[in-house]
C-alpha cells in the first residue's frame, strides 16, 4: 500500500500535458465539453481522451461531476462559513457527520490553526443556520467564527491549461 505522499507522487508524475488539458476542459465545463471536442483541443482521438478520463477517475484525480449551483436564485440566500475547532483526532472522522446536516453544502478540513474544519451552509434565513451551529455544538465541536458570504467564484486551477 502506497503512503499518502508516495501515491500523490505516482499520480503526479503520470500526469502529462494531455491529462492536464483534460482536467482543464472538464473544469471549465464539464458538462458541455465532449470527447471529440477535448480530442480536438489535445490533438488526440476521441477514444484517447475516454480511456485517459476513465484513468483519472479510476485513480481517484477525477472525484465526481457536480453542478454548480447558485443558491441565491435557488432560494437560500443566505451562505454562511463557520469556522470550527474539532479535536485533532476526531476532525476527519466528523466530516461525514457535519456533512448530514441539512443544510450544509460543504466541510473543508484545515490542517494549521485553531480552526481546523471550515463548515459551509446555506439556508433561507438566519434561522435556517442557528441550527446548523447548534448541531456543531452537539458534536463537540466549538464554532470559532461565523462569516456570511456575500458571493463565491470558481475558475479552474491554471497549472491544468493547456500549454501554448
Amino acid at each position: 500500500m502506497f503512503e499518502t505522499g508516495e501515491r500523490v507522487r505516482m499520480i503526479e508524475g503520470d500526469i502529462d500535458a494531455v491529462d492536464r488539458a483534460i482536467l482543464y476542459a472538464l473544469q471549465e465545463d464539464a458538462r458541455n465539453h465532449s470527447s471529440s471536442d477535448i480530442a480536438e483541443r489535445t490533438g488526440t482521438s476521441g477514444s484517447t481522451v475516454r480511456k485517459r478520463i476513465q484513468r483519472l477517475e479510476d485513480e481517484g484525480v477525477i472525484k465526481g461531476y457536480s453542478a454548480e449551483i447558485d443558491y441565491e436564485r435557488s432560494g437560500y440566500p443566505i451562505r454562511m462559513l463557520l469556522f470550527c475547532t474539532a479535536s485533532i483526532h476526531e476532525r476527519a472522522d466528523l466530516i461525514p457527520e457535519v456533512l448530514d446536516l441539512d443544510g450544509v453544502v460543504s466541510v473543508q478540513e484545515l490542517i494549521t490553526g485553531e480552526r481546523n474544519l471550515l463548515v459551509t451552509a446555506v439556508g433561507n434565513s438566519d434561522s435556517d443556520i442557528t441550527p446548523i451551529a447548534e448541531a456543531l455544538l452537539d458534536m463537540g465541536l466549538t464554532v470559532v467564527d461565523e462569516v456570511l458570504v456575500k458571493s463565491h467564484v470558481t475558475t479552474p486551477f491554471g497549472g491544468f491549461e493547456e500549454e501554448e
